[in-house]
């Protein structure tokens, strides 16, 4: 892990402090304002080559609005064509029925949800085992080790194909990173389209169904999220997953599909104040977790008595959150989770647009009122509530939130375990498949679970 120098923090405090980030981004690049983490973060989420991405990372040259979404959607469009090129070349004479993943009035998709999945088929639970890779080199490597071999060349093109779609949705993250403003709003529909179309495609092959959910709020926001059930009549424990800040679930999704076998359905959503929704997100954001886990322990397909929750860094928090005041939560893991020192920390090195996400995030108007609402949002005082079996993870050199929090969490809950990577930093990244295996077999074990 790299740290962070004091002179480089300095520098990013100063450009905050003096709004003149954009300015000094043209001559360095982005990656000095960006966290620590952002390109080992979205080159696990899309399979791409982490130097290769560095190097586009530092050819960014501005965070302004139109010309941050501008340079990565140009990278978007490319692979967002290529996948769709691979889709028609698959098709063959039915090309007309492959729509243009670039085009954005195209990119739902919907109407070709059966087609997409008859000709992804072939590679999906390949990919759903072994998600997206760095280059074709180690794609094909794959394709070899696994597939017969009079199968191969249509695996391997379905696979690149897949991929492909996955490295569009990735790019237009990152162009949408980290939301609020308008062409990162676009730039996040972009993204979320393009799911919609591959989730619809994939989980009928993986032997899975998917329901769209959305859940209209009192203050006129909606919960969109997407539950994910397996087959058999259940009822299915089921596991509420949500992430943080400028998370989204297409990044939370693509990963847990190689845990398809499990016996446990999955919801995915987005954290309160996030890119879709129009309020802040506040203390009394807890209400839209407890009316969604209400909403789960309806459904006849979901068993009432096993609902855990995962979240990761400011999902983690909320995580932590209703572990302390849910009853119907049966357990939960907290990674990377903000709880108490996060929010009364200094802010020396947190780059200028981490700050004003922060604030979009929370409806503050100004940075003293941005701390007053992070300091509100405390449970210090609710950690010895927390009973439910609750694994708590993280990295032990955490950059962007206290690693004090996780330890302090996992010390004062009751039925708490710690796991802490060492030389690892937030949300323990660096280790990300392994801390997804280990969280995997932790639920099946709380749940009662025996896997397929």
């Amino acid at each position: 892990m790299t740290e962070i120098s004091l002179p480089q923090k300095l520098f990013v405090t100063a450009c905050a402090v003096t709004r003149s980030t954009d300015l000094a981004a043209r001559w360095t690049g982005a990656a000095p304002f960006l966290p620590a983490l952002f390109v080992l973060r979205y080159a696990n989420m899309g399979g791409l080559d982490h130097a290769l991405f560095a190097a586009q990372v530092r050819g960014a040259r501005s965070f302004h609005d139109d010309r941050w979404c501008g340079y990565w959607n140009r990278i978007a469009d490319v692979h967002a064509r290529r996948a769709t090129d691979l889709l028609r070349s698959l098709a063959g004479t039915g090309s007309a029925d492959v729509p243009d993943l670039a085009d954005p009035s195209a990119a739902t998709a919907a109407d070709y949800r059966a087609s997409l999945s008859a000709l992804i088929a072939p590679a999906a639970v390949l990919f759903a085992d072994h998600g997206p890779q760095p280059d074709a080199r180690a794609l094909t490597a794959l394709v070899d080790e696994h597939a017969p071999i009079e199968d191969r060349g249509r695996i391997t093109k379905a696979y690149e194909a897949i991929d492909a779609w996955v490295k569009a949705i990735t790019y237009y993250q990152v162009s949408a990173f980290p939301g609020h403003d308008p062409h990162r709003m676009q730039a996040y529909w972009r993204s979320r389209h393009l799911f919609d179309a591959l989730i619809g495609a994939v989980v009928p092959t993986l032997g899975l169904s998917v329901d769209h959910v959305d859940i209209p709020l009192a203050d006129g926001d909606t919960v969109r999220g997407y539950l994910i059930v397996p087959p058999g009549s259940g009822p299915h424990p089921v596991v509420l997953t949500t992430n943080g800040l400028e998370g989204t679930i297409q990044e939370l999704a693509i990963p847990q599909l190689r845990y398809r076998d499990s016996g446990m359905a999955m919801f995915l959503m987005e954290m309160p104040g996030s890119y879709a929704y129009t309020h802040p997100m506040a203390p009394a954001s807890e209400a839209v977790y407890h009316r969604l886990i209400e909403h789960l322990a309806a459904d006849d397909r979901i068993d009432g008595e096993r609902i855990a929750m995962v979240g990761v860094s400011f999902g983690g928090y909320w995580t932590a959150r209703l572990a302390a005041t849910n009853d119907r939560l049966a357990c939960a893991i907290a990674c990377g989770a903000p709880t108490h020192r996060s929010f009364h920390g200094g802010a020396l090195g947190t780059p200028q647009i981490i700050l004003h996400a922060l604030a979009k995030t929370v409806g503050a108007a100004h940075p003293i009122d941005l701390v007053r609402k992070l300091r509100r949002l405390s449970i210090r005082d609710s950690y010895s509530d927390i009973t439910i079996p609750l694994l708590v993870i993280n990295g032990d050199n955490d950059t962007l939130m206290s690693t004090q929090d996780s330890s302090d969490l996992a010390h004062a809950a009751a039925n708490a375990t710690l796991l802490l990577y060492p030389d690892d930093d937030h949300c323990a990244m660096g280790h990300y498949r392994q801390w997804l295996d280990y969280s995997q077999h932790w639920l099946l074990t709380q749940l009662a679970v025996t896997a397929n």
